[in-house]
């Protein structure tokens, strides 16, 4: 593992931004700690802008497994992966110089497509149709068919990601403690023809998820993992289960997850 004191900040360029985090970089090598241009070189990757920089910073850095993450928020932002704000930020550089810190862990999700190519998601993958039709899919459930689905597509969200795009289409909001992953429908079409369960379902860490695309027309289907999307050709087959790595994340004392959920829809 690099060194302890290492540490490397995650955003994008701008010279506003830059001017409110120079405050945030003076501090942090006033308390020893070394700021380094190479997340690889670092045992601490902070990302700059909310939910959406965290993921970014994650997969952007290979979901590392020998380092801490931590999100920091600027004044007008929220974020369910992020403990800390820019107003409070020598909490966090204490936190680390001192190594006062508390760390949770967040499930992973991997997503296989053909068996072939392999990603990995935090938050949620979801597969939606590319053209004006909507997409049919078998849904097996440890290789064992569950039902076709057809409708606009389906997401499959880690716990923390349940509070994202999944709680959208009514799918619960799921304890991060519980290692699962959560399967929700986008507008399904439900009459005498198909018929799909119609609810989300939660499926335990052991189980595999795979999604078999029916060649109707829909051979494309938009794969959105985290908050990028990609679009890649003649998808056969998506796999889907819960990853042996987690995410290590710097947390604030008294601010468990629920805090923040309370904090951000209550």
């Amino acid at each position: 593992m690099p060194d302890r004191k290492n540490i490397y900040f995650y955003y994008h360029e701008d010279k506003e931004l830059e001017n409110k985090l120079e405050p945030l970089f003076n501090l942090a090598r006033e308390n020893n700690l070394k700021i380094v241009e190479d997340h690889k070189d670092a045992s601490i990757i902070v990302s700059v802008g909310g939910d959406g920089a965290f993921l970014q910073a994650v997969r952007t850095t290979g979901f590392r497994q020998d380092c801490l993450y931590t999100g920091v928020t600027r004044s007008n932002e929220s974020g369910l992966y992020c403990d800390f704000n820019l107003d409070n930020f020598e909490e966090m550089v204490h936190a680390m110089a001192y190594e006062e810190l508390e760390v949770r862990r967040f499930p992973v999700i991997n997503v296989q497509v053909n068996g072939e190519t392999s990603f990995d998601c935090i938050n949620e993958v979801s597969v939606r149709s590319t053209i004006i039709k909507s997409i049919a899919m078998d849904v097996y459930i440890d290789d064992n068919h569950f039902e076709t689905f057809r409708g606009d597509g389906l997401i499959v969200a880690t716990p923390t990601g349940s509070t994202g795009y999944s709680k959208s289409t009514n799918g619960a909001v799921i304890d991060p403690k519980i290692p699962c992953f959560q399967v929700s429908e986008l507008a399904s079409i439900n009459n005498n023809r198909y018929r799909t369960l119609g609810s989300s379902f939660v499926l335990n860490q052991n189980r595999k998820l795979t999604l078999d695309i029916i060649q109707d027309g829909n051979d494309y289907p938009i794969i959105g993992l985290d908050n990028e999307a990609y679009s890649i050709k003649n998808i056969k087959d998506i796999t889907i289960t819960l990853s042996d790595k987690v995410i290590k994340t710097v947390k604030l004392k008294n601010n468990s997850y629920w805090d923040r959920v309370k904090r951000t829809f209550l």
